[in-house]
């Protein structure tokens, strides 16, 4: 045969089947556009060149290898619902005449002129878009752009580079598996699995069970560091259990329905509940997909816009004041105010020199420390802290504070004696009448705190933060010592201001005190031994690039995910209405209308079709207390916000889907009244 005979026959069979072919091949050029503009985003100079367009390009950079592991695993998905479809028609070619050989030639031909298409539609779709995309980001981070249309030849490479990995992994799945099918296999893989299932009644409970125990850690979990630790153990553990309720529990419904002589001998359920029942097991599986696929969605979605949206108040929590010094001290002499006033006039100095008024002043000493906390112990020894059985909740970071530092900041006038301490903890409750450490001192808890003036540095780290008021702070750590003596704290002096200067003035006077210290430091004028300086404004544009790129981020992969479970429903239904053809054909047969067909498929749909979008839901709600907690970490503190982004993220995918819903049951209708000409 002629290599022409082959290409014709390919492009025959494709156009022949549009209606299966033509939504997989705009699947793969949304696949090829969608990350080539990733690849392009990642290594544009224009974003590189924005500030925090480095955290944005980092960001992306993982969506890139993520976009590149779910389009392969979504496109082997995608091109089984292929096929199946297509097996009945390489049977035929097989007793014509064609051998395996031939057939594999007629897929490879197939899938050349897929990869061909996506990959050129996809690119120049990608090209044209990824100006756009550019413009996003940049007003994003509310940064100036150029309008010049830019192609980026390294991700043109790298997209076919990876697509030409893909599509060889597809075809030789597709030659495997025609080369393994016998003849007579061929022609019923369309039928093949028509057997009833059984409900199984373990696999249905084992998956109740494990979704019970993940919905209670993510909603038992108390602090961030443990969400962190357990979420993609939870995240797994929802997966499996969907895809076990919805296989098992599919079927054992259909079971219930067809029990109920009331609702299955209607002739609007009675076809669409048994043609469901024999396929329930493929179905469950889909319905499993489609439902943690718009889990992903609903989860990145309302976390990234929430983030974004918050991110101002994340950044004035990490960053309480404009412009945040702190500098570090060795000993107890350099510790003490006559050493620390000298330091704070070089600042307020500095402040004059550049016109401006130091105001909402943070000025406070501290010893910190980290520690292993059970029942009030504390062990700050990290070498004997393994002896005490903790896990990482129990990690904790200790401030001291004196006295007359939380009196003056607070206009307070509390009085405490050698022994006793004002305490506060963020992030957990500690109720405690005595705190005491190991090889230390121990004090009375002589208040607890409702409120502390704002840090940085605990809004900054993951553990909780413990922060104790003590009347002398070089008295109450003196006995804080390793094994080999040497001290387990470090003495600091933390101040920030805010000031009335423009950008660029305060970005002076920052570079101004940030230079003058450290070369104080080198020159051993002052008494200090570490120094470090943060401005609020700079930090801004990191802030805003990290946020910004999540949420871009969030967006693609949104947009992909859509895809892939609008085309899963898709071919869902395309599939099940070629099988149901012949059903629908006897009933016409014996006397049922175009009506009641309509009404069958709205009852076959509704009984189903809406189980992973209630799915999701329950996921979503389920899982909020501990996204919750993992946006802490982001110092994303704003409850409402997280939930009203959660809400209408739902309600605008569930119209999303509702669209679907209209769409594919008229396809699906389409198909099954269309029998009898089908057969003519």
């Amino acid at each position: 045969m002629k290599f022409g005979f082959y290409s014709k026959l390919a492009l025959d069979g494709i156009r022949k089947n549009k209606r299966l072919y033509l939504p997989y091949i705009l699947t793969c050029i949304g696949m090829v556009c969608m990350y080539y503009i990733l690849q392009f985003l990642q290594l544009s100079d224009a974003v590189r060149n924005i500030r925090g367009g480095d955290t944005i390009q980092y960001m992306l950079s993982y969506g890139v290898l993520l976009l590149a592991l779910f389009s392969c695993i979504f496109l082997f998905y995608t091109n089984s619902f292929l096929m199946r479809r297509r097996m009945k028609e390489f049977g035929l070619y097989n007793i014509l005449g064609m051998g395996k050989k031939n057939i594999g030639i007629l897929i490879c031909w197939e899938t050349a002129f897929i990869f061909i298409t996506s990959m050129v539609l996809g690119l120049l779709s990608g090209i044209v878009l990824s100006k756009l995309a550019e413009l996003g980001i940049t007003a994003i981070m509310e940064a100036e752009t150029t309008f010049d249309l830019k192609v980026s030849f390294a991700g043109i490479r790298n997209t076919v580079l990876v697509f030409t990995v893909i599509f060889a992994l597809i075809l030789i799945n597709s030659l495997r598996r025609v080369w393994f099918s016998s003849t007579i296999s061929l022609l019923k893989s369309e039928t093949a699995g028509e057997k009833a299932p059984k409900a199984n009644w373990f696999f249905g409970i084992l998956g109740i069970v494990v979704l019970a125990c993940a919905y209670y850690l993510a909603v038992n979990i108390e602090d961030p560091v443990s969400a962190i630790m357990w979420f993609f153990v939870a995240a797994v553990m929802v997966i499996v259990a969907t895809y076990l309720i919805m296989i098992s529990g599919s079927v054992l419904l259909c079971k219930i329905l067809q029990k109920n002589k009331r609702y299955y001998y209607q002739a609007k359920h009675f076809v669409s509940v048994s043609s469901m029942t024999y396929r329930m097991k493929r179905n469950g599986a889909g319905l499993a997909s489609i439902c943690i696929l718009a889990t992903m969605v609903l989860v990145m979605v309302s976390s990234t816009f929430a983030l974004y949206a918050g991110g101002e108040d994340s950044l004035n929590e990490r960053f309480p004041r404009e412009l945040n010094l702190s500098i570090g001290v060795s000993t107890a002499q350099e510790f003490s105010e006559d050493n620390i006033s000298v330091l704070r006039e070089d600042v307020e100095k500095l402040a004059a020199e550049h016109g401006t008024q130091m105001h909402n002043v943070t000025d406070y000493r501290a010893a910190t420390m980290g520690g292993m906390m059970i029942d009030g112990r504390i062990e700050t020894d990290s070498e004997r802290a393994g002896d005490m059985g903790y896990d990482f909740s129990d990690v904790y970071q200790i401030f001291m504070i004196p006295l007359s530092d939380y009196n003056a900041m607070t206009g307070a006038d509390k009085t405490l004696g050698p022994d006793e301490v004002l305490m506060y903890t963020n992030r957990q409750t500690l109720n405690l009448d005595e705190i005491s450490f190991e090889r230390g001192r121990t004090f009375d808890v002589k208040e607890t705190l409702d409120e502390f003036f704002a840090d940085g540095d605990m809004a900054m780290t993951i553990v909780s933060t413990v922060i104790l008021v003590v009347d002398d702070v070089p008295a109450a750590v003196e006995d804080l010592v390793r094994a080999d003596g040497s001290p387990v704290y470090n003495y600091y002096w933390k101040f920030g201001f805010d000031t009335d200067l423009n950008y660029e003035d305060e970005e002076e006077l920052f570079n101004d005190i940030r230079g003058t210290f450290i070369q104080s430091l080198s020159d051993y004028t002052r008494n200090f031994s570490s120094f470090s300086a943060e401005s609020k404004n700079i930090e801004r544009a990191g802030f805003i690039g990290m946020f910004g790129g999540l949420m871009y981020l969030g967006i693609i992969l949104s947009i992909v995910f859509v895809f892939a479970a609008v085309l899963i429903i898709y071919y869902k239904q395309i599939s099940e209405g070629y099988e149901d053809q012949s059903r629908f054909e006897i009933m016409q047969k014996v006397g049922m209308t175009k009506q009641e067909i309509r009404k069958s498929i709205n009852s076959q749909l509704l009984t189903v079709f809406f189980l992973p979008l209630f799915g999701a839901g329950l996921h979503i709600c389920f899982a909020y207390p501990i996204i919750e907690k993992l946006l802490r970490m982001f110092n994303m503190q704003n409850r409402s916000l997280f939930i009203m982004t959660t809400l209408g993220s739902f309600m605008a995918f569930a119209l999303i889907y509702v669209i679907i819903y209209k769409v594919t049951s008229n396809a699906y209708y389409r198909i099954v009244s269309d029998a009898r000409k089908s057969a003519a």
